[in-house]
């Protein structure tokens, strides 16, 4: 293996995180041999599996003088020219500011306002390496490239882990999730800011995109939202009852519309619904304005009759209808069953005997 005389890595991929020179095995390294590192980067030197100094920015002599640990690790019997084995890992330390996070799965939240609901949440956060020596021990090890794809789902999780407890404790109601924004994005970096630093990494900064329930949740809440701007449920059934002549009109045939789209019980249901709210629609204001109707008569007391000839109701005993001056007298009954039949009738209404 040629020996490395010049160590330096310019063209790093805008998401890597670390890069080892050599990437494979370790390189020959000599002493005097000239390291570069730039400033977006720190070099931590390794021998025999030992991280032995982190290289600043600048330009570096391989010696005793710079990485004093290696005059004790270092047996020079053939001169201060002698070649050694070792590793040069890169670590980028610039911000990564794309960096995402978001629930997978909707998540359960106790609001005061509309109860259990479910409730997603996504945003960004920019995070930055700031121990290079513990983020190469505890998470990078020995792999020669690092890139941010490999821990973003890890710190997605931590995050939230983090977020949901969070928000229980701080959030009462989605109404205040415009107005709490900030707050909540504060919180969540004082929470997150332990388990950054465990890794060696730094929280930058960490912004809150959205907090927002399902599609048909989120249905739900628009319609009661339009109910509270339209004043009360008679109003916005009218208003819903012309939106749906309205776009049965631009379609042509409305039958047609209703059974395509939601089937022929769904149009039914929403027949009956356009029926009474048309029929309250046309009443309006002039129901509330007339005066209370009459109470339905009262049941016919034991023992009334009924004139065969008009129907009206008679007292016991009455010999002629108040109505229509019928002799109630004179009866029309049936010779066969005895049923009484109108004047005039021609055969008996229950058991079809020809009446004389």
């Amino acid at each position: 293996m040629a020996i490395i005389d010049l160590i330096e890595y310019v063209d790093e991929n805008r998401n890597e995180l670390v890069h080892r020179i050599p990437e494979y095995g370790s390189g020959e390294f000599r002493l005097g041999s000239q390291c570069v590192v730039r400033e977006s980067q720190r070099a931590v030197f390794v021998r025999d599996g030992k991280a032995l100094d982190i290289l600043p920015p600048g330009r570096h002599t391989l010696s005793t003088a710079n990485i004093p640990i290696l005059s004790d690790l270092l047996a020079i019997p053939f001169g201060s020219k002698s070649p050694f084995r070792a590793e040069v890992y890169y670590i980028n330390v610039r911000e990564f500011t794309d960096m995402k996070w978001g629930t997978q799965q909707p998540v359960l939240f106790r609001d005061s306002e509309f109860g259990m609901i479910r409730i997603r949440a996504h945003g960004t956060y920019s995070m930055q390496i700031k121990d290079p020596q513990r983020f190469l021990v505890q998470v990078v090890g020995t792999r020669s490239t690092y890139m941010t794809s490999d821990i973003e789902d890890y710190l997605r999780s931590i995050i939230i882990n983090e977020f949901n407890d969070m928000l229980g404790e701080t959030l009462t109601s989605l109404l205040d999730v415009q107005g709490m924004s900030l707050d909540l994005a504060t919180a969540a970096m004082h929470a997150l800011s332990d388990d950054f630093d465990r890794l060696g990494l730094e929280l930058r900064s960490f912004q809150i995109s959205a907090i927002t329930p399902p599609d048909e949740v989120q249905e739900r809440i628009d319609q009661r939202s339009s109910m509270g701007i339209l004043g009360d449920m008679r109003t916005y059934t009218q208003f819903q009852t012309a939106e749906a002549i309205g776009n049965m009109g631009e379609g042509g045939s409305g039958g047609g519309n209703l059974t395509e789209g939601a089937g022929l019980g769904a149009g039914l249901g929403v027949g009956m619904a356009m029926g009474e709210a048309l029929r309250d629609a046309m009443r309006g204001d002039q129901a509330q304005s007339q005066p209370a109707q009459q109470q339905p008569a009262q049941a016919a007391a034991p023992g009334t009759r009924f004139c065969p000839n008009c129907g009206q109701a008679v007292a016991p005993g009455a010999r002629f209808c108040t109505n229509c001056g019928h002799n109630l007298q004179i009866t029309n009954a049936c010779p066969n069953c005895q049923t009484v039949n109108p004047p005039g009738a021609k055969f008996c209404s229950n058991c079809g005997t020809q009446l004389t």
